[in-house]
């Protein structure tokens, strides 16, 4: 599909948006349109820690138009091993708003909206009015709300997951969901808090998230379908492929 087919042509770009994205516009497979279908875009993404960090770098860097982001925690000196976008300076600080201030500098251009706690009452509004969900969550109660609201709006989400030295990343949407990958939560469902993880793991997970959201905005084959894992101690990658067992 040509990228340009969506977008309100003629959309215009900056002389400084133009110098910003350069170099993403001389990838031929991107290009202007692939830009302009990125400004005209809007995405969500669901967690602003270990994932979120450089998912959220990524994608505004990038120039999707419109971000929003669910955060609700407080930044823990913890937190700063592996959540790149924050500081010392910031613990303490309600995470939304200090990741709000910090991607602001990163690019001006984007719009930035932020969200509370995603819960079942608010996941419907939440999600309605974007073009992509993108899950960074860290457990399988959200994992699964993400999950149910897009399958229930027939929207596309891209997820990733990632515990000590290993991570996995996938795109879903209602014909071909996270249910059909893991239809019930693992018996143990340790996390970061419980295991750890390896920091620059993080960067890896969520940096290909970031390229299959971008992927998928601009109209290229992404990882739906298929199951990307990583082990950071072996550096062994496998593609599993997925199925549905529904009756659609």
């Amino acid at each position: 599909e040509d990228p340009s087919s969506k977008v309100d042509w003629p959309m215009t770009f900056s002389r400084e948006e133009l110098k910003r994205y350069s170099r993403q516009i001389l990838v031929p497979e991107i290009a202007l349109a692939g830009q302009g279908r990125l400004k005209s875009s809007s995405l969500l993404v669901i967690g602003a820690g270990g994932l979120g960090s450089p998912v959220l770098n990524y994608l505004v860097a990038a120039g999707v138009g419109r971000v929003g982001i669910s955060e609700f925690d407080t930044l823990e000196l913890h937190n700063l091993q592996r959540q790149t976008l924050y500081s010392s300076e910031q613990v303490g600080r309600p995470k939304l708003e200090a990741v709000l201030e910090r991607l602001a500098t990163v690019n001006p251009e984007i719009k930035l909206e932020g969200f509370p706690k995603l819960t079942p009452d608010n996941a419907g509004e939440m999600f309605s009015s974007f073009d992509l969900i993108v899950d960074a969550s860290d457990n399988f109660g959200t994992r699964y709300l993400v999950n149910d609201t897009c399958v229930q709006l027939e929207k596309t989400w891209v997820w990733g997951a990632a515990q000590g030295l290993e991570g996995m990343v996938s795109v879903f949407d209602s014909k071909l969901s996270l249910r059909d990958a893991f239809p019930n939560p693992p018996e143990n469902q340790d996390n970061c808090d419980t295991l750890g993880v390896l920091g620059p793991l993080l960067a890896v997970i969520g940096g290909l998230m970031a390229s299959e959201a971008i992927k998928h905005l601009v109209g290229l084959e992404t990882l739906y379908g298929k199951l990307w894992t990583f082990d950071a101690l072996s550096s062994q990658v496998r593609l599993l492929k997925l199925k549905t067992s529904r009756t659609l």
